[in-house]
């Protein structure tokens, strides 16, 4: 299988593109002493994208009203009960998933 340069240089470039804005704030931040206000503040940013990226799949529009995806309700909470209870991010994310599989398992069937 050949492969054009052509696309080799866009994938090329699209991965550089991608990853200068993710890696320069980490490499100058790690320089920098930040305010403590400044620290706080940013310590709140992963818990707002989780809740908005919850959000945006546990409500549910349709015609006129908004409703609840029970799929995701359900999953929710063994998965809010792991993060609480371990603190542990891996250990979340994983009964999340493995809640999600097995409630769309017995949703379907």
């Amino acid at each position: 299988m050949n492969i054009d340069p052509n696309v080799m240089y866009i994938i090329i470039g699209g991965m550089v593109v991608t990853a200068i804005p993710r890696i320069i704030p980490f490499v100058v931040l790690q320089k920098l002493a930040l305010p403590k206000p400044v620290l706080q503040w940013l310590s709140y940013i992963p818990i707002c994208i989780f809740t908005a990226l919850v959000m945006e799949h546990l409500l549910v529009r349709t015609e006129g009203s908004v409703t609840f995806n029970w799929q995701v309700l359900i999953t929710i909470l063994p998965t809010l009960v792991t993060a609480l209870w371990s603190k542990n991010l891996l250990a979340t994310v994983i009964v999340g998933i493995v809640s999600m599989a097995v409630v769309r398992l017995l949703w379907l069937g």
